[in-house]
């Protein structure tokens, strides 16, 4: 048996505002620059959600890469559009035409022409990570009505291929693709299109629920820890809804399982999603079980981002 893959662990956004307020950032990380400065010396990995409801920006890019030092790797969560969501005509392009009495759309009603520029700006807007060998994967987290049929499979190969060669991690929400009588399918379609599969830690027992299923289909593997509040998970805001603190004791059910990820991946990216100053909280905790196990997930860059390091407008335009 080869090695262990690497393992990185991160949280799902350093810009949260629960997580700004939460006191985990020193006095002097006041802004998002420099928070990011601060978060890239606690951790080798982050997601970036915010891309979820803007469209990402190609200066935001060259920012995020001079702000972080070398090995610092960031995951970008695909446009809401991209997956199905329903979006915001204000967060659409101004030159994409959209129905005048729509405050959000569905894919469908755009112009096919549409949908392909709005995926030329997403990716465009990446290549700045891509060139720095920062962009770690793009996640395309499927709402929770997206259940395993042939025409949903032809809808993820789409999104790889205009992807290509970035890896496309899949995270599905719908029971359909994780009961028994699919799963095994599940599996056999990522695996056979090298689509990394999104593990997830979620509520359970609750109408929707996902299981904490572990497959590996690609070279990257992934997990994705959204908290356990079953009590507000459908009922309260988004914010309730992650407000939650993981016990060491339900951390450490997942030991073994990144055990056995990284056993047969190259790189296994943990994703905490739980907002506050749990998410950072439970990210170390989970390094430090990991660890006592003898799993060494690999700590933040040693060399800090210089500060004033940034390019000016003009130079972030050239790269």
């Amino acid at each position: 048996m080869r090695g262990l893959g690497e393992v990185l662990i991160g949280t799902a956004s350093w810009t949260d505002p629960s997580l700004a307020k939460s006191g985990w950032y020193p006095p002097e990380a006041s802004s998002p620059a420099d928070r990011l400065r601060y978060y890239a010396t606690r951790f080798p990995l982050v997601e970036v959600d915010s891309t979820y409801y803007f469209l990402p920006s190609e200066r935001n890019s060259v920012l995020w890469v001079a702000r972080t030092p070398p090995g610092f790797v960031f995951n970008i969560k695909a446009f809401s559009l991209l997956t199905g969501h329903p979006t915001k005509t204000a967060a659409l392009p101004k030159d994409v035409a959209t129905p005048a009495d729509k405050k959000r759309v569905y894919p469908d009603a755009l112009d096919p022409k549409a949908i392909d520029t709005i995926w030329d700006r997403f990716l465009g807007a990446l290549q700045p990570l891509d060139r720095a060998g920062r962009l770690g994967a793009v996640l395309f987290q499927f709402p929770p009505w997206f259940g395993i049929s042939r025409s949903n499979k032809l809808t993820i190969l789409d999104c790889a291929r205009r992807c290509h060669p970035w890896p496309a991690a899949v995270e599905l929400r719908n029971p359909s693709w994780f009961n028994e009588e699919n799963w095994a399918e599940t599996v056999d379609f990522l695996e056979g299109h090298d689509l990394p599969f999104v593990c997830v830690d979620m509520p359970q027992g609750l109408e929707g629920s996902v299981p904490p299923r572990v497959a590996v289909t690609s070279e990257l593997a992934m997990v994705r820890f959204h908290g356990r509040n079953a009590e507000e998970w459908n009922r309260g805001s988004v914010e309730s809804r992650y407000d939650y603190g993981y016990r060491p004791d339900e951390l450490a059910e997942w030991v073994p399982r990144i055990q056995e990820m990284s056993a047969q991946a190259e790189r296994t990216h943990v994703l905490m999603n739980n907002h506050g100053h749990h998410a950072p909280r439970n990210g170390a905790d989970l390094a430090d079980l990991l660890r006592a196990a003898g799993t060494n997930p690999q700590a933040a860059p040693s060399v800090p981002a210089r500060p004033g390091a940034e390019p000016g407008p003009d130079q972030a335009t050239l790269l």
